[in-house]
């Protein structure tokens, strides 16, 4: 099961939180597309949510104006490895995600997302 979640008319439902142990930890938005995970944070300045990545394996910040956060993750949502990356670099190719989680630098450490952490999606706050 991945995170991703759609309306039952199949687009994209913007209202999701990201949680961890049943704590929301930030709004989340989805690139449902190919196009949209290309695109990824591209031309924003800043991102105070978390973007999901599906059937995504690497990222890059090149011309991002931010540093990012990255988790990839197992089909099962839970993280693999996480890595902060700066302005203008690639990461590593991660042969084993099923999809990649992406937040401005410094949001897991205030959330709390580590290695070995399972990731939940909920379409109501509480």
């Amino acid at each position: 099961m991945t995170l991703s979640r759609k309306t039952e008319h199949g687009r994209p439902d913007s209202s999701h939180w990201l949680m961890k142990d049943g704590h929301v930890l930030a709004s989340l938005e989805t690139a449902e597309s190919r196009l949209a995970r290309i695109k990824g944070l591209l031309g924003k300045s800043d991102f105070s949510g978390a973007y999901l990545l599906p059937h995504t394996k690497s990222v890059h910040t090149l011309g991002m104006r931010f540093g990012l956060d990255v988790a990839f993750l197992d089909d099962g949502n839970t993280v693999m490895k996480v890595i902060s990356l700066p302005p203008n670099r690639i990461s590593g190719y991660h042969v084993h995600a099923a999809a990649i989680l992406e937040a401005q630098a410094g949001a897991f450490e205030r959330w709390g997302i580590a290695v070995g952490d399972v990731l939940e999606v909920s379409e109501e706050c509480e």
